[in-house]
C-alpha cells in the first residue's frame, strides 16, 4: 500500500504529539519494516522543519529532517502540481496541493487527521486510526 502523509501525521510521530503519536508511530514503523510505502510531498518537509525549529530548536529539528528523508519517498512539487492545486479551488490551497500530490504519486490514500480540508479530494481520505487497523488485520492464508 502506498500513501502519502499529511504534515500533521510526521509532526505527531517527530514531536510525540499525544494521543496522536501512537498511530503515527505504527505507520512509521511500518514504513520502516517496507510493509508500506510512505510519501510526503516535498514543501511538507519545510513546513515541519519549520515547526519543529520552533518548538524544539533546530538541532532536534535537523534530526526530524533527517529522519524523514530516511522513512519517506519525497513527491516534488512543480509548477503543474500547484496550477493544479489551483485549479481545484478546494477549501485550503496547502490541502489541494497535498491531493495534487497524491494524484501525481499514484498513491492509494491520503493519510490525515484533517479530513475536512480535503473533502473534494478524488483520492481516499483515512485518518491514522483507520491505517493503523489496516495495518494490525491479521493475515488470514488458506
Amino acid at each position: 500500500m502506498r500513501v502519502l502523509l499529511d504534515v500533521n501525521i510526521v509532526l505527531d510521530v517527530l514531536l510525540k504529539r499525544i494521543p496522536w503519536n501512537l498511530h503515527a508511530e505504527l505507520i512509521m514503523q511500518e514504513s520502516q519494516n517496507g510493509g508500506l510505502r510512505t510519501i510526503a510531498a516535498s514543501h511538507s518537509i519545510t513546513t515541519i522543519f519549520y515547526i519543529a525549529r520552533r518548538l524544539v530548536g533546530n538541532e532536534k529539528a535537523k534530526t526530524c529532517i533527517h529522519h524523514c528523508l530516511e522513512v519517506l519517498d519525497i513527491q516534488c512539487i512543480d509548477k503543474e502540481i500547484l496550477e493544479s492545486a489551483y485549479n481545484m479551488n478546494g477549501p485550503d490551497f496547502e490541502d489541494s496541493v497535498q491531493i495534487a500530490a497524491a494524484l501525481r504519486s499514484g498513491v492509494d490514500a491520503i493519510v490525515t487527521r484533517d479530513p475536512a480540508g480535503f473533502i473534494t479530494s478524488p483520492v481516499p481520505i483515512i485518518s491514522p486510526a483507520e491505517l493503523s487497523r489496516i495495518i494490525l488485520e491479521p493475515v488470514i492464508d488458506f
